[in-house]
């Protein structure tokens, strides 16, 4: 089981979903919508339509008007513009975009894109300095630079103009610039404030172009645009879905023939690509670039008119991804052995450091850690006494204002709420990590967030799944932040068959739901990991795909989570009816009293079983897994059935305190040493009673 807990959305199979499909919505599609909120026709219609035109004109973001002004001087003038901008897929997207804009405008321009390692994020003066020898005189940053106050003080003092575009958070004073256009500004009155740093370089073009020339200028670029967003883990929604619809659609037929060669080079090439492929194969690739310090070939690829250098970066992009993902393994088996010596004071945020660990990897890892340990995660490479990090955050934790609680302890830091970077010299590190560690604490009122998986729909009617339904859902794409791919359950399920494939990495099951039988794939998992078994009762999690093998295309689970199933069989639900029965004395049959009534060694038994499971604390476990748990230590005849009533009787002879909560059985021990007798409990009597009549 890889999640804690399951929220399963409370509109599921209900009345919602079910008005949708009378009016000719997919059964599949109407119970993701009503599990959404979308229960009216109208609604749903509403929420599946995906506009093709920018709702915003650029000029309502605050200082767009100063920069197209300065750009247009410069470009008219023959000035020499330097774009700067950033090393991750956002950044990368961004420089290209504004880059090609210039050139096809007459602009001459130089590119800068910080080596993550030796130059880190953001503006740095020995890079202005060397862009004004080299004869910039206007600097356009993309994606970075909103904290770059000294640095645009310098830059104006070597006589350069700069214009700034971001679109991270603001602090309370912004830079010295012609122009600072960033929607998080608290002054920008520009409606939506969710763009990526590439949507920011888009509205900065389509600014440039004038109206006139606006839905050209968004064909081309949209796909860099979409890229860019998806990478960036913007919130789907608003201008955000806009571009990453157009982006995919123009994806087939983009001008940049990088894009086409990376396509290939990914095994997509004349496939239907959709917001998955470019957030887990295509941005990983470009990413992989700037990580591993080589940030210049992802945007040579995408700015390159040549086929054939085209398919030469695109093998060599990857080639270090490959490489990427051989160092963030050793990384994060490092981190998980560090982590484990923690004490648990220092596990609310998880502050780790070393100077062996690969800068540009250790924000991956840090994003793995935070969703394996359900909390914020701090990884920071170490140099010659400074500390250079990236954090990712849990549950909607706010990095950006944590961090500026710590600011004190900082050298510098910047980014959004959900992951950001920091900088920090190694002799404060153990002061930030027990005043983090007491914020995170504090932030969440003392109880920690446990890992949860949210689930939008159980499939009550499994008979009901087809392709067809599968292919519908395509109609909720783009996928992201705010309008996650769906995920669906199935209670009860069995564990047909398993096996492990992919030389042993993944693991591939069979499961079945009454006469229904569905293939299904858990990648990176194992069954001992999951911990269940051929011929189980599960609980399974996943999305739907299709899977095309030999030119036959099926419906396949691609597994999210799998645990023993928390829903009683029909025997199990008998059983504690029968139980409830008993204790509440209702009527009892003598062959049900027979069943009940076990033997005094099968007490003794389930009383050892659960000394052993709870200990001298308390025990919180799911009650369906644990009673079938205690029932296989009994052995013999009924053991669920008596493992129910055994449970029932320590409780009324004060040997054990049992709560219920929600699906949660919650135990203590309270025998404390003293002996009692088991059949004075009025339960038992009364089956003795039932099985031998008193005269």
């Amino acid at each position: 089981m890889k999640y804690e807990r399951w929220n399963v959305a409370g509109a599921c199979d209900g009345l919602a979903a079910e008005r949708l499909v009378e009016n000719g919505y997919p059964y599949l599609l109407s119970l993701v919508l009503a599990s959404r909120g979308v229960d009216t026709v109208e609604q749903a219609a509403a929420h599946l339509e995906r506009e093709r035109h920018l709702s915003h004109s650029p000029m309502l973001m605050r200082d767009m008007g100063k920069a197209v002004e300065r750009i247009q001087r410069a470009i008219s003038a023959g000035e020499l513009i330097a774009v700067y901008g950033d090393y991750d897929v956002d950044g990368i997207t961004s420089t290209c975009l504004v880059i090609d804009y210039l050139k096809n405008a007459g602009g001459r321009c130089l590119r800068y894109i910080p080596r993550r390692i030796e130059d880190g994020y953001g503006l740095s003066c020995d890079a202005i300095a060397s862009l004004h020898s080299q004869g910039a005189t206007l600097l356009i940053t993309v994606d970075c630079g909103i904290t770059g106050v000294e640095e645009a003080a310098f830059a104006r003092k070597l006589g350069m103009d700069v214009v700034i575009t971001d679109h991270h958070e603001c602090k309370d004073v912004l830079p010295d610039a012609v122009a600072v256009v960033d929607p998080h500004r608290s002054d920008c009155p520009y409606p939506f404030k969710s763009l990526a740093g590439v949507g920011v370089a888009l509205k900065l073009v389509l600014a440039l172009g004038g109206e006139n020339r606006e839905d050209a200028l968004f064909a081309r670029y949209s796909t860099l645009a979409a890229i860019g967003t998806v990478a960036d883990v913007m919130r789907m929604e608003g201008e955000n879905r806009t571009i990453v619809y157009r982006g995919l659609e123009a994806l087939p037929h983009t001008d940049f023939v990088g894009i086409h060669a990376l396509l290939k080079e990914a095994g997509l090439a004349g496939k239907a690509v959709t917001s998955i492929q470019i957030g887990f194969v295509l941005s990983p690739r470009i990413n992989a670039a700037g990580r591993m310090g080589a940030a210049d070939l992802a945007a040579e690829l995408l700015m390159t008119d040549d086929p054939a250098r085209a398919e030469e970066l695109a093998r060599q992009l990857c080639e270090l991804n490959r490489e990427r993902q051989a160092v963030e393994q050793s990384i994060c088996t490092e981190a998980i052995e560090k982590i484990q010596a923690l004490p648990e004071s220092e596990r609310s945020a998880l502050v780790l450091a070393s100077e062996d660990w690969h800068q540009g990897v250790v924000g991956i890892v840090a994003s793995r850690l935070s969703e394996k340990y359900s909390c914020p995660s701090f990884m920071i490479h170490l140099q010659d006494g400074c500390g250079k990090g990236s954090c990712r955050s849990y549950g909607g934790f706010n990095l950006f204002a944590a961090l500026e609680f710590c600011s004190d302890l900082l050298e510098g830091f910047g980014g959004h709420e959900l992951a950001a970077g920091f900088t920090i010299r190694e002799e404060n590190i153990p002061a930030f990590r027990q005043r983090m560690n007491d914020y995170v604490r504090h932030s969440w009122g003392g109880k920690l967030p446990v890992s949860s998986l949210e689930v939008d729909a159980v499939i009550a009617h499994p008979g009901r799944l087809s392709t067809a339904e599968v292919e519908a859902l395509s109609q909720l794409e783009p996928y992201g932040s705010g309008n996650a791919r769906p995920v669906f359950a199935l209670f009860g399920a069995v564990v047909d068959s398993m096996q492990s494939v992919g030389q042993g990495k993944h693991l591939k099951l069979r499961l079945s739901k009454g006469c229904q039988k569905f293939e299904a794939i858990f990648f990176s998992a194992t069954a001992e990991q999951c911990g269940i078994c051929a011929g189980q009762r599960v609980d399974a999690a996943f999305h739907l795909q299709l899977n095309t093998f030999r030119g036959v295309t099926n419906l396949q689970l691609q597994m999210i989570d799998i645990r023993p199933s928390r829903y009683p069989s029909r025997s199990e639900s008998e059983s504690a009816a029968l139980v409830r029965r008993l204790v509440e004395d209702g009527p009892i049959s003598a062959q049900e009293a027979s069943r009940m009534l076990g033997s005094r060694e099968q007490f003794v038994r389930l009383w050892r079983s659960l000394a052993q499971r709870v200990g001298d604390g308390d025990l919180e476990a799911p009650a369906l897994p644990l009673l079938r748990a205690l029932a296989s230590d009994l052995s013999g005849c009924e053991s669920f059935l008596r493992a129910s009533l055994g449970l029932a009787v320590f409780s009324e002879r004060g040997l054990l305190s049992v709560r219920q909560k929600e699906e949660y059985l919650l135990l203590r021990l309270t025998d404390r040493g003293v002996k009692v007798d088991l059949y004075a409990c009025p339960y038992l009597d009364r089956l003795s009673s039932i099985l031998t009549p008193r005269n």
